[in-house]
């Protein structure tokens, strides 16, 4: 858990020379690598953009704002009183700070000690955790819920070995709910606009996207895994998939975020959000 909040970065820590964005092949240990020292050094902008759209105690899935209040995808919310949950990817701790609202006790885990020390900043009542999704320092059977919003799975490149590790931590009958880009978007660029709209890539292709410097080390990954791919990530990791939720762009939603927009959020889905249980 980070000992204090918002301490200020070195100066120039944040700064660095335009990366090259490319698609290639990024294992586990560099994406990671990658993606901590990322959300390190972005966390702060990342915070000041979103976070009224986020806010400090709400629980979104994602840009197009399916709020867990409407979905009850973990359940429904009096439920959740008195139940252990894990966020993972949790950020600045919104979701958990909700879930602790409804009488849940959840613990929030970040790979980014930036990002916990936001969730510091805006105030906690229950633990925060750095660690990598990939190795929960949990005992087994530690949690009867698991959540991420756009947490982790996004990142990894071994999201089987992520999954397997959820299950490990749930108790039976455990549920875990987490939403990732949707996999139909990587065939189209990100862009919100009109130019987003066509198909420029194909929706098969597995490489990874990787932000990289001048020297060719990344400084970040994200990791593309299609729709079949993940039912048989979670099939594999020994959890079973319940549902799949496709949030439709709501009317009075007119941000952008992104490649995600009203106009695109009206006609290609932005978001995937898979539902699955322990037996």
């Amino acid at each position: 858990m980070p000992e204090s909040a918002g301490e200020p970065l070195p100066p120039g820590a944040g700064e660095l020379p335009e990366p090259e964005a490319t698609r290639r092949d990024a294992g586990a240990a560099e994406s990671s690598r990658a993606n901590r020292g990322w959300w390190d050094r972005n966390a702060d902008d990342y915070q000041v953009e979103h976070g009224t759209f986020l806010g400090d105690d709400r629980f979104v899935w994602g840009p197009e704002g399916l709020d867990e209040v409407e979905a009850e995808l973990l359940g429904p919310a009096q439920e959740l009183k008195g139940k252990d949950v894990l966020e993972i990817g949790a950020g600045a701790a919104q979701c958990s700070r909700w879930l602790a609202a409804q009488g849940a006790r959840p613990v929030a885990l970040d790979l980014s000690h930036r990002q916990l020390q936001h969730a510091l900043r805006i105030g906690v009542s229950f633990p925060l955790v750095e660690a990598d999704a990939g190795a929960l320092p949990f005992a087994d059977g530690s949690f009867d819920l698991a959540c991420s919003a756009y947490g982790a799975l996004p990142f990894v490149a071994d999201p089987v070995r992520v999954l397997t590790e959820v299950r490990r931590v749930l108790r039976p009958g455990g549920r875990f709910v987490f939403s990732v880009t949707h996999p139909l978007r990587w065939a189209f660029p990100d862009e919100p606009g009109p130019e987003g709209l066509t198909v420029a890539a194909s929706y098969f292709d597995r490489t990874p996207y990787v932000e990289q410097d001048d020297d060719g080390r990344a400084v970040y990954v994200e990791h593309h895994r299609t729709l079949g791919d993940r039912v048989r990530d979670i099939a594999a990791s020994g959890l079973r998939l319940v549902d799949l939720a496709e949030p439709e762009w709501p009317s009075w939603n007119t941000s952008e975020w992104g490649g995600w927009s009203p106009l695109r959020g009206r006609l290609i889905p932005g978001t995937a959000i898979f539902v699955c249980v322990r037996n």
